[in-house]
């Protein structure tokens, strides 16, 4: 086959709508190349090793595997991650919380900040990209899910992010910092949703988190101002129809100009506070 039969073949396997475009990207990852280039050298043929990569690749997303996990890769902010069935796939709303947190952090000095599920490391490694004098304490309870955020770090030569294995706060001994963010899970887990799509290959503890949604929100909301210096911050991403009770929850747990977020869809996505003393 032809790279162009070969992509043609993969998107008859995938099937969908978006079939075409998805064996593009397969493709360009199975061979090394960029879609551009793909395209560009379309009548030439493929190589035998990476054609039995791609058609594999989707056979097992006909079935419904992310891309992100049949690939090993994630952009996010400006980094390439590796991703693993162990981490959360990064995705791009999440970008909002890191932008609401570099707004909060100082620009000019040192600072320290910590990520709590830090996952595949996206957010610990995107502040410090943004900030390089921020030191970011990144805890996960999941050692699986610790070893691919440290293999990012590793491989985007960044060491100002210290992987700490625990349950949310509890990492973070007696600490405080600057600010604390995190991208807990926040569906309900009786919701539908974690049975359809990629949601159903991903890590259901980073995705559900009680009968509503709010279980870890609820725990990490409660704590952490023992945990930020004065003035500190509290940045949490939650669920399209969570706004109104995150932001009653950190009214009730003392933190001051309590805000919220939205997302490009219009939809509240990211709500914080300010701790007073």
């Amino acid at each position: 086959m032809t790279l162009a039969e070969l992509v043609r073949e993969a998107a008859r396997r995938i099937g969908g709508p978006d079939a075409r475009a998805e064996a593009e990207i397969l493709a360009a990852r199975a061979f090394g190349l960029s879609r551009a280039q793909l395209i560009a050298h379309g009548n030439g043929a493929a190589e035998p090793n990476g054609a039995q990569r791609l058609l594999q690749w989707a056979d097992r997303r006909a079935e419904g595997w992310p891309i992100a996990y049949l690939t090993g890769t994630r952009g996010f902010w400006s980094l390439e991650l590796e991703v693993t069935p162990a981490v959360l796939i990064p995705r791009p709303e999440t970008e909002l919380l890191v932008e609401c947190a570099l707004a909060r952090l100082p620009a000019d000095r040192e600072g320290r900040a910590a990520d709590l599920g830090t996952g595949s490391g996206a957010i610990a490694l995107a502040l410090v990209r943004e900030r390089p004098r921020l030191h970011v304490v990144a805890t996960d309870r999941s050692e699986d899910a610790l070893t691919v955020a440290r293999r990012n770090a590793a491989r985007l030569g960044i060491d100002t992010v210290e992987f700490r294995m625990g349950d949310w706060l509890a990492a973070l001994r007696d600490e405080r910092f600057d600010a604390i963010v995190s991208n807990p899970p926040y569906v309900a887990a009786g919701d539908l949703h974690l049975a359809q799509g990629d949601l159903r290959f991903e890590p259901r503890a980073a995705l559900a988190s009680g009968a509503d949604g709010l279980e870890a929100i609820r725990r990490i909301v409660a704590e952490a101002p023992m945990h930020l210096v004065p003035g500190g911050w509290l940045v949490l991403e939650h669920g399209y129809d969570q706004g109104e009770r995150v932001r009653a929850l950190l009214g009730a747990a003392g933190l001051a100009e309590v805000f919220t977020a939205r997302d490009l869809a219009g939809h509240e996505r990211v709500s914080g506070g300010r701790a007073l003393s």
